[in-house]
């Protein structure tokens, strides 16, 4: 019990001393990761004497027990690792990220793999370790820590792009560095002369079936959250076990644990946030971050630790070998960012990295922990002979050691010298004018606030003086005036797509949209912000025009119901377009106060009706696509709003009670009686409606006047030979060129007819496409839905049964056929449009 107390205190002041450290960190201007590095081995190397040296009374029992708590490589990669890893791939941005994958799959698996080769075959020529040996110790110096690198980035205000670029590399380089670094361990253990084929093929299994395993364990976590909402402590519990469990199931099955928990971290970071409440998704991240702080310090100072052991016999000629180590890594990262990410660009599969960022990822590819541990692994490695642990102990030692000492104590001069801790123009512009809305906002409520709480008028007047002072000041210094009028265009409409997006975030948390629309409504605004960044109002716009098509999804579910008879797919996707046009449309119209509201102070008048233009412009289309919508089908449109307003109600009426507790008017016992009353009201309305798409064929043939005077066994004859078929607007139902053998029914909706430069639509009740099936020819004219269309299709088998024992209805079709013709005809030979008839149409679609 006593060793257990004493290994709880020795954790507990570690802990304490990371905390008092990085204070100390800020006022030497040194990444907390060096102090760290060097408590651990100063930690090592007074414990490690300690333990040979008695006499030392209560110092040395402490010193030995210190020295006894070193963990073993298991230990650190199974019980940090997962944390580590799981908190880095929550917490990036994963769109960024994905906008950026090009670079960062270059700098995370082509560098691993050109730095495993540089490092092995550098090492093999000038040492007598063997090949297998020297590349897997380019595979355990392949990978990278961006700790301190980020943290330098942070405290100097870095691109943001910067950042991504260092995270997603390390993110993802340590799954393939271990991966490799496994392979080639394997081979070192058996002895085996390396066969490359073999090797490709196990790293791209372990890589490709811990990413599989990754993304199941990813799904099984967000399906055990989806009932545990509200409930964050359970929420955190989950996401903690499944982190374990993802990495320790797949390190079993395939030894991938560390390509597992990466792939489950960044699947939940992509679509968590709209798997729990915002609230919820928050305080996850707060505690996740507590929990990567604590990992990778203790990982730092334990891997550190071990130091002393490994250095105690270092020679000079491990110092040349470190040198050729150290010029080897270097070189392969710079032929990456100098040779490859160039080629990249060019070929437009990324975008330019900059020299000055190039630089900085070159000179930050620091070395940590992760190191540190395979070195560790390879040194307790019982079936390794003593002098491969020595050669790779030494040396991967050694280069975590010179990057930490060099490389990580120069890099914010470096990037001081670069200038990248400096704004960019337009950031300045917008800095100093969000200062003068600051300090003039300030500056009116100061005196406001020294009238209402009778202070002394001109004490008031001195303190607002000092802002007003500081306003003219900074008007005075640089004013917005450089920014061209495309410059604040392109800024207002990148802070309107975040707020949009915020915007979605309130209203599912607001319980008023999906989970999976959401995701799609979160997707939709990040693609604007891009556009807008890329394109600018051009872009922004065509953008919003895309969103509103009918994407592949909704063609292949109503392919699915014109070949197969399912319905389900497609009346979900109508339901999901109803949804997300629906809430765009509200989103557009906060957007629209939230423009004078702020960006008319912010960029002014001018800017801002620009701005509110190109939101009204999407509110025009968001409009007509909701308003096909409703006509179509008016009844699940009301339902839907009417979800909506008691969702809203619903709120209000939660905000109320809330504000009863605050005031103590009632207790808490009643208000946890009140929420039980609400829980009720918000399973009522949890439900999304069901969407009928009204495509019973017998309610369909109603429609038809030409259908009336059947008697009920040829209603039933004819329901059995047509068969239903949903169009959207802009569906090509008929094109030139293709075989005339189905004639079809308008039951509701509307299509356009296209025939050699004449265009004429037709509604309900007419139909289209019959002589072409009649004389057995190709179309020659094509039809195209122009509203959501409810049709009859009748093949030309099924016809001649239809019209068999139906004289009069064939005559009918056949009649009104000739006649469109001959209208046709006489409309191209006179040069003008056509015109359809009052009732019934004809071969203008042939």
């Amino acid at each position: 019990m006593l060793d257990f107390g004493v290994t709880l205190l020795i954790v507990a002041g570690l802990l304490a001393l990371i905390g008092l450290l990085q204070p100390l960190a800020r006022r030497l201007g040194l990444p907390h990761s060096v102090l760290l590095a060097g408590l651990g081995i100063g930690v090592g190397a007074v414990s490690a004497f300690a333990s040979t040296t008695y006499g030392l009374g209560p110092l040395g029992n402490i010193a030995r027990s210190i020295d006894a708590l070193t963990f073993s490589s298991e230990a650190i990669l199974f019980l940090f690792l997962p944390v580590l890893l799981f908190q880095t791939g929550l917490t990036i941005d994963v769109r960024r990220m994905v906008d950026d994958i090009a670079p960062i799959l270059a700098l995370a698996v082509v560098a691993v793999v050109l730095t495993t080769a540089a490092v092995g075959f550098a090492l093999a020529a000038v040492s007598g370790a063997g090949l297998v040996v020297c590349l897997m110790l380019g595979a355990i110096v392949a990978t990278t820590d961006p700790v301190a690198v980020v943290g330098i980035f942070r405290e100097l205000g870095a691109p943001r792009r910067l950042s991504i670029l260092i995270e997603g590399e390390s993110l993802l380089n340590d799954a393939a560095a271990i991966a490799l670094f496994t392979v080639l361990l394997g081979l070192a253990v058996t002895g085996q002369e390396p066969d490359w084929s073999d090797g490709v093929v196990l790293f791209a299994g372990v890589f490709a079936g811990g990413a599989a395993v990754g993304v199941a364990g990813a799904w099984a976590i967000l399906a055990m959250l989806k009932p545990l909402r509200e409930l964050a402590m359970a929420e955190m519990t989950i996401t903690l076990a499944g982190a374990y469990a993802t990495f320790i199931v797949a390190e079993i099955l395939l030894d991938a644990g560390v390509v597992a928990v990466v792939a489950a971290a960044l699947v939940i970071g992509a679509v968590g946030r709209t798997r729990v409440t915002p609230r919820t998704w928050s305080g996850l991240v707060d505690i996740w971050n507590q929990l990567g702080f604590w990992a990778s310090s203790l990982i730092f100072i334990f891997a550190s630790m071990l130091v002393p052991r490994f250095l105690a016999n270092i020679s000079l000629a491990d110092g040349t070998l470190l040198v050729v180590l150290v010029a080897a890594a270097f070189a392969a990262r710079a032929a990456v960012l100098y040779g490859l990410l160039p080629g990249l660009s060019a070929a437009g599969l990324a975008d330019r990295v900059g020299g000055a960022y190039k630089l900085v990822i070159l000179w930050g590819g620091l070395r940590g922990a992760v190191t540190l541990a395979l070195a560790l692994a390879v040194t307790e490695n019982l079936l390794l002979a003593p002098e491969i642990k020595q050669f790779v102990g030494v040396l991967a030692t050694g280069f975590v050691l010179f990057t930490l000492l060099v490389n990580a104590t120069t890099l914010r001069p470096v990037m001081r010298l670069l200038r990248l801790d400096r704004l960019s123009p337009v950031e300045q512009a917008m800095r100093n004018r969000a200062i003068e809305m600051a300090l003039e906002t300030v500056a009116d409520k100061v005196a406001a606030t020294a009238a209402g709480h009778h202070i002394a008028p001109e004490l008031g007047d001195e303190v607002a003086g000092a802002y007003r002072g500081r306003l003219a000041a900074a008007a005075d210094g640089e004013p917005m005036g450089p920014l061209t009028e495309a410059d604040q265009l392109g800024i207002g409409l990148v802070v309107l797509a975040n707020r949009e997006l915020e915007l979605y975030v309130d209203h599912y948390a607001d319980q008023t949209v999906s989970s999976r629309m959401v995701a799609v409504l979160i997707a939709k605004a990040g693609r604007l912000r891009d556009a807008a960044k890329a394109g600018g109002c051009d872009g922004y716009l065509a953008m919003a025009r895309s969103s509103l098509r009918f994407r592949l999804g909704f063609r292949l579910s109503g392919a699915l119901h014109r070949r197969l008879g399912i319905e389900r797919f497609l009346a979900r996707r109508l339901a999901d377009r109803f949804e997300t046009v629906l809430i765009t449309r509200m989103a557009l119209e906060e957007l629209v106060v939230f423009t004078g509201a702020k960006l008319t102070a912010l960029l002014g008048p001018a800017i801002a009706a620009r701005l509110g233009a190109v939101l009204e412009e999407r509110l025009a289309g968001g409009h007509a696509a909701l308003e096909e919508l409703r006509r179509q089908y008016p009844d699940y449109a009301r339902a839907l709003e009417e979800r909506f307003l008691r969702q809203a109600a619903l709120r209000m009426e939660e905000a109320e009670y809330r504000m009863l507790l605050d005031e103590s008017m009632i207790s808490p016992e009643i208000y946890q009686d009140l929420q039980e009353r609400l829980g009720q009201g918000w399973t009522a309305v949890a439900g999304r409606p069901k969407l009928d798409l009204g495509l019973d064929t017998q309610m369909l043939i109603k429609q038809f006047p030409m259908f009336d005077a059947l008697p009920d066994k040829g209603l039933r004859q004819v329901v059995a030979l047509l068969r239903p078929r949903f169009a959207y607007p802009g569906e090509r139902i008929i094109a030139v060129g293709e075989r005339g053998d189905s004639m079809y029914f308008i039951s509701s909706g509307a299509v356009e007819v296209e025939r050699e430069g004449n265009r004429f639509q037709l509604r309900r009740g007419d139909f289209f496409g019959e002589l072409a099936m009649l004389a057995n020819r190709r179309r020659t004219a094509s039809v195209t839905a122009v509203a959501y269309c409810q049709l009859l299709v009748l093949n030309s088998r099924a016809f001649r049964r239809f019209v068999r024992g139906n004289a009069d209805l064939r005559s009918r079709i056949r009649e009104v056929a000739d006649r469109r013709l001959r209208e046709t005809g006489q409309a191209i030979a006179a040069d003008r449009p056509a015109r359809p008839p009052s009732e019934g149409s004809a071969e203008a679609a042939d």
